[in-house]
């Protein structure tokens, strides 16, 4: 905007602004002059002067009643609140109607394992102990690798010098 082009062809003359209304009132002036009388439409005399009456006289004759025509239709917004609420009522009475109760054996393991993993629940291994119950619990379910009886026997032979150390009782 700071920049003006000084190359500009459109120039306007000086002085042209100060006798621009002049010249205008000057030009209209000579037009209404010449327009001829003649041209335009004409309203017989006394026209206006009973106007009033004669439309008050059509009204109070006529008693036609007009039908009138509403611009905007309420019906479609109707059938769409109509829709959104049978669909909400629907799925409302599905959530109601579902009887099932979700248990611990419906969880997946891996969400188990994941939720332990995310949460610190500051549980020392003595605590987990008192939680889980070790009656229904085996050995193999705790280790990652199964235990046989010959790999414990391998082991027995090879760590333990005397086995009646091991206080071992044979109930059978």
């Amino acid at each position: 905007m700071n920049r003006i082009n000084k190359n500009n062809s459109f120039k306007v003359p000086e002085g042209y602004f100060d006798s621009l209304s002049a010249n205008i009132m000057d030009k209209i002036s000579k037009e209404e002059a010449s327009m001829s009388p003649n041209e335009g439409f004409k309203v017989p005399e006394g026209y206006f002067d009973d106007l009033n009456t004669k439309i008050l006289q059509k009204l109070e004759n006529s008693s036609v009643e007009t039908k009138v025509i509403p611009l905007k239709s309420y019906k479609k917004h109707f059938y769409a609140v109509a829709s959104v609420a049978a669909v909400l009522l629907l799925f409302i009475v599905i959530q109601f109607n579902s009887d099932k109760t979700l248990s611990y054996s419906d969880l997946a393991n891996s969400e188990i394992e994941q939720y332990f993993e995310f949460n610190d629940l500051e549980l020392s291994s003595y605590d987990l102990a008192e939680i889980l119950p070790i009656n229904d619990m085996d050995l193999n379910d705790i280790l990652e690798n199964r235990l046989d009886n010959d790999n414990i026997i391998d082991y027995l032979d090879t760590h333990i010098e005397d086995f009646e150390e091991l206080n071992l009782h044979n109930d059978d």
